[in-house]
């Protein structure tokens, strides 16, 4: 195996389809009288969530996810005063 450069971009998760076996289980047991079934979560504790980078294989096409640390804003690959930054992009 050798390196081989990626193609890296920000991982975002995908629109929610309701049709999760979680999700049926949970509007079945909805459904008719009885009001709120099932807690609801109000305890928002973490104010960012954890960067995650998709790495993108420019031979084979693998796709391999790595996560950093967390940040209120990220931007890849910014222009900075020095030149092109080609991985972490900009911290704050």
């Amino acid at each position: 195996k050798k390196h081989r450069p990626h193609k890296v971009s920000q991982y975002k998760t995908g629109k929610k389809t309701g049709k999760a076996q979680g999700d049926r289980r949970y509007e079945k047991k909805q459904k008719g009288f009885g009001g709120q079934t099932k807690p609801v979560f109000h305890k928002k504790a973490k104010t960012t969530k954890k960067i995650v980078l998709k790495l993108e294989c420019s031979k084979c096409k693998a796709k391999r996810m790595k996560p950093i640390k967390r940040t209120k804003h990220f931007e890849l690959g910014t222009d900075s005063k020095k030149g092109k930054s080609e991985y972490g992009g900009k911290y704050r």
